[in-house]
């Protein structure tokens, strides 16, 4: 984000900096972070032990050797790109042995959304070498599908169960099988349209029915009391603006345009910033603090600050130049600066933590 934000130069043949800053966000930092939550995750889930120790390093510093030489441009690309898909391979498999030997069979929707992104990736690249006609336009796009499918998926077990355990009153949320299956049904049609069929009015139906159906659910997992909660109204709000991602992707997808000209960029930063970022922000600032021993309920106030910089961030970048074009450049930059101030707030709190033993002595 830096980079792009002060203008850096990028020399990859048949990249430009707009689409290298959208693969690494993408595929840079949304795989970082999927790969901590479903390492720990499948962990949790299955009761068996996911990599740790030299493994976990090995996997680590794919992923960094990735990002580093992708900053070298074409010279070495091959080899980032080599590093990237090994990171994504490594990653699948660790997930997958453990899924396996447990027999849970059903968390491999999870795995699977994975294994497409690294298909995603894949694509990514061909793109860069001319392999594949607007790969990288497919991969970016599909990974932003694929993101968020993750995030309605994993989102459904934990945003309510963190809702009826965090609020001080005893609340249970209404859930309906239903509308989950009629949420991953529409949300797969819609993928499928989005990537292959690319059909506008499939996209506006299946788009603004997603609005419909998961507002309605997220309204039933609504208490009042969450808005004493930083850790908890950051998570709803990200649910609810990517809710709102999908109805402006309906309505651009109807015909219906905002001032702005690039309005779907527009619409894709509801889904980046408020719905990968605020989400990813808010579970790592709540997972940090209970897979290390602490008490989630006791979060620093700090962060109240940081969930509100990257929803003001979304305004800027996403629903201002929806009504006016008058200043575009600087709401984008107030938008970026904004963002990198509030992950810039989690790390220098949660380094500290993340650096020490866990609180409570368990291994980890």
């Amino acid at each position: 984000m830096l980079v792009y934000v002060f203008h850096g130069t990028l020399s990859v043949t048949n990249i430009s900096v707009s689409q290298w800053h959208a693969h690494e966000m993408l595929y840079g930092y949304g795989m970082a972070v999927v790969a901590g939550f479903l390492l720990t995750a499948v962990k949790n889930w299955t009761g068996i032990a996911t990599i740790h120790g030299k493994p976990l390093i090995a996997l680590f510093m794919l992923w960094c050797a990735a990002r580093v030489m992708f900053l070298f441009g074409t010279l070495l690309l091959p080899w980032a790109a080599a590093a990237d898909l090994l990171f994504g391979l490594f990653l699948i498999v660790s997930l997958a042995k453990p899924i396996i030997k447990a027999k849970q069979w059903l968390q491999f929707a999870v795995v699977g959304k994975v294994t497409l992104l690294w298909v995603g990736n894949l694509v990514f690249y061909l793109g860069c070498y001319g392999v594949l006609t607007s790969g990288m336009l497919y991969a970016i796009n599909g990974a932003v599908l694929l993101f968020i499918g993750l995030i309605l998926t994993i989102g459904r077990r934990v945003i309510p169960f963190f809702i009826e355990r965090g609020v001080e009153t005893k609340v249970l949320l209404k859930q309906y099988k239903w509308l989950d299956l009629s949420i991953m049904l529409l949300f797969f049609a819609l993928f499928l349209n989005v990537i292959f069929i690319q059909i506008p009015t499939l996209t506006a139906l299946f788009a603004c029915s997603l609005f419909a159906l998961n507002g309605f659910r997220l309204l039933n997992w609504y208490t009042a009391d969450i808005w004493r909660v930083p850790l908890l109204w950051s998570l709803y709000i990200s649910a609810w603006l990517i809710n709102t991602g999908f109805l402006f992707y309906g309505l651009q997808a109807a015909g219906f345009q905002a001032q702005y000209s690039g309005s779907s960029i527009l619409a894709l930063h509801l889904f980046t910033i408020g719905g990968i970022g605020l989400m990813t922000l808010s579970m790592m600032a709540r997972v940090s603090l209970g897979h290390t021993g602490r008490d989630t309920r006791k979060p620093s106030h700090w962060m109240g600050f940081a969930f509100a910089g990257v929803v003001a961030s979304v305004v800027l970048r996403a629903l201002v130049p929806m009504l006016t074009t008058q200043f575009y450049i600087g709401w984008v930059l107030t938008a970026a600066i904004l963002w990198i101030w509030s992950f810039a707030v989690f790390v220098v709190i949660y380094a500290p933590i993340l650096l020490k033993p866990r609180a409570d002595g368990a291994l980890g």
